[in-house]
């Protein structure tokens, strides 16, 4: 089990609740408030969701209360943590901007950086996968 885990929760098979609905299921299991506490952003195209804490909180507990929870089970949902990870994909990038620039722009703190291991340009895709040292850089 390593140390840390990620502060968000991925719902999966979500199809059968609105993002309304998912919201309000969500703040009654963990007792929090959505956008103040946590946000939701929802992925139509393979119905999932992906729930963000702003607030600390144990996201292993919550997947389980998520997993005893009668109307999520009768949903149908499924939770799990989502994997931290040490590569994010940027898209719209422009095609004059370099690879030195998009590793500037994704080391500086300012935008919720960190120490840059690698860039991938797709020029064809307008994309970039930017590698962090670690996985606190991808914020």
């Amino acid at each position: 089990k390593s140390a840390e885990t990620s502060p968000s929760v991925v719902f999966e098979n979500i199809q059968g609740c609105s993002l309304k609905c998912l919201n309000m299921l969500l703040e009654s299991i963990s007792g929090l408030a959505v956008d103040d506490d946590f946000t939701v952003e929802v992925i139509p195209d393979i119905n999932v969701a992906v729930a963000t804490f702003i607030k600390s909180i144990d996201a292993e507990e919550f997947v389980k209360k998520c997993s005893q929870n009668k109307r999520v089970n009768e949903l149908k949902i499924t939770a799990r943590l989502l994997e931290l990870t040490r590569s994010i994909k940027a898209e719209n990038i422009p095609d004059s901007v370099s690879a030195d620039c998009i590793s500037v722009y994704f080391q500086s703190p300012q935008n919720g950086g960190g120490p840059v291991s690698d860039v991938q340009l797709f020029p064809e895709k307008n994309a970039a996968i930017i590698t962090f040292c670690d996985h606190k850089g991808n914020a």
